[in-house]
């Protein structure tokens, strides 16, 4: 083996460090073992490298755009600064804007307050829950499931040939589920909503953390994201793209940092005049550090190389996938087939169990956190779900409506903090539990599957 291979195999065998990595948890059955984190689509654990430049800037800590001090100065710096690492991290175009939010549902319903009177929005019900709610008070068509990616795509170009081609529209779309973790062809719709004279938002809460995502390259008009699933949980989110319509609309929040300037007027009232900039949907004392951690996370990836990083969890991806198809109680749920692309992001269900004890029962005996229930993306788990009802008055069984079936999935995600060792032992539990069962009783409490005590 040459020297450049054997480097290029080491790279793919190490995971980048995270805090929490050295975590010991304790077991039903005795004994300690260190926490597999297997969650990370609901969030990522922080890099180390995002820690450590929070930590380093600390104690330099001021107010932002509000001070003539030092450290208001180097925290305000540091929060522009911050502000254009993302826009680069995401190929933003000249004039577009990036907006400092709470996270992507925050993005999401800051644009939905902002698109124009009469505004039609698509949006596939195969949607989190963020992208798929906010558009509730405007003319909102929900599109079917597509079985297949170029399904989708024509179910989106009959919906615009459809609508009235005067008015402003949008369509909304991710660009990997959360669900099945599954890529969308995002390129394509943006091209099918643009030969239809409709503008595209990208929910890339799942797809940032996992491949390199370009306002340009995918040409879409607005990118949303999330610092907690892109390894800085401190808060703060992203919507980049397209300024015009959020000039021209209200501030999000009324208040300080959005306004340039606030008269009083004859009739005893206030005239404002809000910013045109970001800052007009940024009322308030910004999130410096929310935002100083996700432009560091944004530089570790992009030095870390995306390349390694999509390779090595392409093998984490494999190792799961392999690893379940021995178990034949086991079914990986899919929309767009067994061989579509897919981040690390799997959810299954197992024959003769219910989801929450599975979970429940990786965690309590093996040290492994992953998820279940329906994952804030109810429309498509039931549709995914539907010929498989679970025995109602299991332990952890979610309540069901009259006439319909108990559901809910179990989720295994990863990235790229996690050890090939992590993976293998959420392998084999699996293997285990299915041939012998849980070595602990469990009882619900609080609608949640825990081990009896």
């Amino acid at each position: 083996m040459s020297v450049s291979t054997a480097a290029a195999d080491q790279s793919l065998c190490t995971p980048l460090p995270v805090l929490g990595r050295d975590v010991t948890v304790p077991l039903v059955t005795g004994g300690e073992v260190t926490y597999a984190a297997l969650d990370y689509a609901a969030s990522a654990p922080a890099l180390q490298r995002v820690w450590d430049d929070v930590a380093a800037y600390a104690p330099y800590y001021g107010s932002v755009h509000r001070g003539a001090g030092y450290l208001s100065q180097l925290s305000t710096d540091l929060f522009e600064n911050a502000r254009r690492t993302v826009a680069e991290f995401l190929g933003c175009r000249a004039g577009d804007q990036v907006v400092f939010t709470r996270s992507t549902t925050d993005s999401l319903n800051l644009l939905a307050r902002a698109i124009p009177a009469g505004c039609q929005v698509f949006v596939f019900e195969t949607e989190h829950h963020a992208s798929l709610l906010p558009w509730q008070h405007a003319d909102v068509t929900y599109l079917d499931a597509p079985r297949t990616p170029g399904r989708a795509v024509q179910i989106l170009e009959r919906a615009l040939a459809d609508r009235d081609p005067h008015g402003p529209a949008l369509v909304c779309v991710t660009g990997a589920s959360n669900v099945t973790g599954e890529l969308w062809p995002v390129r394509e719709l943006a091209a099918a909503a643009h030969a239809h004279g409709a503008r595209i938002v990208l929910d890339a809460a799942q797809l940032a953390p996992h491949h390199p995502v370009s306002v340009a390259d995918l040409d879409v008009d607005w990118i949303a994201f999330s610092g907690h699933k892109l390894y800085a949980p401190f808060g703060s989110g992203v919507l980049a793209g397209r300024a015009d319509w959020l000039q021209a609309a209200e501030p999000y929040l009324a208040g300080g940092g959005a306004s340039r300037r606030v008269t009083r007027r004859e009739d005893g009232g206030v005239a404002v005049e809000w910013h045109e900039t970001a800052a007009r949907h940024e009322a308030g004392s910004p999130n410096v550090i929310g935002a100083y951690a996700i432009a560091a996370a944004c530089k570790a990836l992009t030095e870390a190389g995306w390349d390694t990083l999509v390779a090595r969890e392409q093998h984490l991806i494999a190792k799961v996938r392999a690893g379940l198809a021995e178990v034949p109680e086991v079914r990986v749920l899919s929309l767009f087939g067994d061989d579509a692309p897919r981040v690390g992001v799997l959810s299954f269900v197992v024959d003769g169990w219910n989801s929450s004890h599975f979970a429940a029962a990786l965690s309590a005996e093996y040290g492994i956190g992953v998820r279940d229930g329906l994952f804030c993306a109810h429309p498509l788990v039931r549709t995914l779900l539907g010929s498989d009802p679970q025995t109602q008055g299991e332990c952890g069984a979610p309540e069901a409506a009259p006439g319909e079936k108990s559901l809910n999935a179990i989720r295994v995600s990863f990235g790229a903090g996690t050890p090939d060792e992590h993976v293998d032992r959420f392998v084999n539990a699996v293997r285990e539990l299915v041939r012998d069962g849980a070595k602990w009783q469990y009882r619900t409490e609080e609608g949640r599957c825990v081990p009896a005590v």
